[in-house]
């Protein structure tokens, strides 16, 4: 029984990691007004992204992850391509497979806003080809209108009208762009010592 007990605690002591299995992350419009929420959680399938945003218009939007964890400018042109890290081509549909950060159309109800959870199959938040977080991270954008699951490169979805940064170390961006002069000077402080 004591020899039960101990295998047990070796094995979970050894599952145990520290990377992330939850990160939320707030998504914002092009006139950078915060309009919800996606949370990405570990599944044994993927990655299921939990979608709460308003301020849409009624009906289907294209949604995909996106290459680079950037958000800027009007058009967030910065998130870059679908994260693609298998060089397939777009689209759910697409008989040959399709790039790892597309995802099924959200669809916003009456009032413009969705809920809904979505799997992004095969994902990952953990390290690998397939991670999500790898290098600096990604980006989950929306789009004004649906994708159609076939069309190259981006299903034909239109512009790209809401944006969230996923980053890989989401503390490492509000290191450097700190301004507060406290903050500042007690880096200068740590440096000199």
């Amino acid at each position: 029984m004591r020899l039960l007990f101990i295998l047990l605690l070796v094995l979970l002591t050894a599952c145990q990691t520290n990377e992330p299995s939850v990160r939320e992350i707030d998504m914002y419009n092009t006139d950078s007004d915060m309009v919800g929420t996606a949370t990405f959680s570990e599944h044994p399938d993927g990655v299921q992204i939990e979608v709460k945003v308003e301020g849409l218009t009624p009906g289907l939007h294209g949604i995909h992850l996106h290459e680079n964890p950037t958000c800027k400018g009007e058009d967030f042109k910065s998130a870059g391509n679908h994260f693609n890290p298998e060089g397939k081509k777009h689209g759910l549909m697409n008989p040959d497979g399709n790039h790892l950060g597309d995802l099924p159309n959200v669809e916003a109800d009456s009032s413009g806003a969705v809920d809904t959870e979505l799997m992004l199959a095969d994902a990952t938040l953990l390290e690998g080809k397939k991670s999500i977080l790898s290098e600096e991270g990604t980006s989950l954008v929306i789009h004004k209108d649906q994708d159609d699951g076939v069309t190259q490169p981006g299903g034909d979805s239109g512009a790209r009208i809401m944006c969230g940064e996923l980053k890989a170390d989401p503390d490492k961006e509000e290191e450097e762009q700190s301004t507060d002069p406290t903050e500042i000077k007690g880096k200068e402080d740590d440096k000199e010592k």
